[in-house]
């Protein structure tokens, strides 16, 4: 399983449930006892109580991110092997778990085996970004390396389009799916996460992080640094249009909510 910082955690789900509308699906029945399984800093669990009103739990691998949440009622745990009874929970959920997972629908039939009622995933398609920028070379490099960082990876990165096969796969009734595209956008007045991105880009710092996962694909070490030189080159025009105050960009990131019944 892939591991991730509290700091990438909050930066790759700000604002994405500014709009709760698409959730609805997970409430229908009023769950009371809810278990959202790789909650990181709890910011779905978070969302999850307040939504429902129910009590709800958080569970993740990394006890320090939890720690860092701050998260109520904690269970540190492996997706694949939940240590709950069977049955607990009327509603077990996750948010950009199954994507990172080697073995998803392992991590799929435990949500299962724990819950009374439901299942509900909320899962990205890693591989159908895009991005908009005022900087001209900006979407084109972004596509390169998440094209090469993909190819690096042992999960699927498209998992959140196939979600519903899965879910459908592994046993669950009256299946629903529904996609959405969260946009992140950077504009003016620029926020301290929107500069320290710019920053990041000068410094390459962001596509160092990925290196090894990019060479474990088909990129050579050479390809890699001239990849490296032109996104910093790239990084220093977005940094020169957020002087000016001109600098725009948008990235797109569809995502997947489906929800399953248990059969009874």
């Amino acid at each position: 399983m892939r591991r991730f910082t509290e700091a990438y955690l909050r930066d790759t789900r700000r604002g994405l449930w500014e709009d709760r509308e698409a959730l609805a699906p997970l409430f229908r029945g009023e769950p009371e006892r809810i278990l959202d399984v790789g909650a990181g800093t709890g910011e779905f669990t978070r969302v999850l109580r307040e939504e429902s009103g129910g009590w709800v739990v958080s569970l993740d691998a990394d006890a320090s991110l939890l720690r860092a949440g701050a998260v109520e009622t904690p269970i540190q745990g492996d997706a694949t092997r939940l240590p709950i009874p069977d049955r607990t929970f009327d509603l077990t959920a996750c948010q950009a778990l199954l994507v990172n997972l080697p073995d998803p629908d392992r991590a799929i039939r435990e949500l299962m085996r724990v819950s009374a009622d439901r299942v509900a995933a909320v899962e990205p398609d890693n591989s159908a970004v895009t991005v908009e920028s005022t900087v001209e070379n900006e979407a084109t490099l972004a596509s390169r390396a998440r094209a090469h960082y993909l190819d690096g990876l042992e999960t699927d990165a498209s998992l959140g389009a196939d979600l519903g096969v899965r879910f459908e796969r592994a046993g669950l009734r009256e299946v629903a799916v529904t996609k959405h595209v969260h946009e992140r956008r950077i504009e003016p007045p620029y926020s301290e996460a929107a500069m320290e991105s710019a920053r990041r880009k000068v410094t390459a710092t962001r596509i160092d992080a990925h290196r090894e996962t990019m060479l474990a694909g088909d990129l050579e070490r050479a390809d890699f640094d001239r990849l490296r030189d032109k996104w910093q080159a790239m990084g220093r025009a977005v940094a020169e249009q957020v002087q000016a105050g001109t600098y725009r960009r948008i990235e797109r990131i569809p995502f997947y909510v489906a929800v399953g019944q248990i059969e009874h």
